[in-house]
């Protein structure tokens, strides 16, 4: 049962992290429009494989902060800010308008293309490390390799079945990208106050 624990917890990180209209679900979603579902398939699988590498690479460096806890507590209040920064980047966010512009490959190679567009990506470990950080501080992430693989395995699917989602809806989101923009950053903003104030308290 644990380990189902941290597939989902694994599922449920990379929502957050993934879940506003950014480059990757929206060239998704744009490949999905042009190509077809299969090439953005192909697309969404590469990047998804990036995703899985680097939440263990995050994991690692966030064991080795659990093996020391002063390094920790200074970890966990720079965290707090983070977590403040962030609802106020994603509150920010809801007042500018979403342009939908991706740009076009000539290469034929999808996987390829998503799994380099992902190593792009140069906030997920940052991510990773911050919620592997919070989760295990807080007894909900076990640091043993076999449930570290299992939240791992679970953020590189959950990236795969967040890709899909907007590939499926992928004409819906382009008609109203900005007002899911809106509301998603919305609902981030909030989520990342709470989680700031929660940890503040802790």
């Amino acid at each position: 049962m644990e380990y189902i624990t941290h597939v989902l917890l694994g599922i449920i990180s990379i929502f957050i992290g993934l879940l506003p209209p950014g480059m990757l679900n929206m060239t998704a979603v744009q490949l999905t429009v042009d190509k077809g579902q299969k090439e953005s398939q192909l697309f969404s699988m590469g990047a998804a494989l990036v995703v899985f590498i680097q939440a263990g690479i995050a994991l690692f460096f966030a064991k080795q902060l659990n093996r020391n806890p002063k390094l920790l507590e200074n970890i966990e209040v720079a965290g707090i800010v983070v977590f403040f920064v962030l609802a106020v980047f994603f509150f920010i966010k809801t007042r500018s308008t979403f342009k939908f512009k991706v740009k076009k490959e000539k290469k034929n190679n999808y996987f390829f293309q998503g799994f380099l567009m992902s190593t792009m990506n140069m906030l997920a470990i940052p991510f990773f490390l911050a919620v592997g950080t919070y989760l295990s501080s807080n007894e909900l992430l076990i640091m043993e390799n076999t449930y570290e693989l299992s939240f791992v395995f679970g953020a590189g699917v959950g990236a795969y079945l967040l890709f899909l989602t907007y590939i499926v809806f992928a004409k819906v989101i382009i008609q109203r990208a900005n007002f899911i923009a809106k509301n998603i950053n919305y609902i981030l903003s909030l989520l990342f106050l709470f989680l700031g104030v929660l940890t503040w308290l802790k």
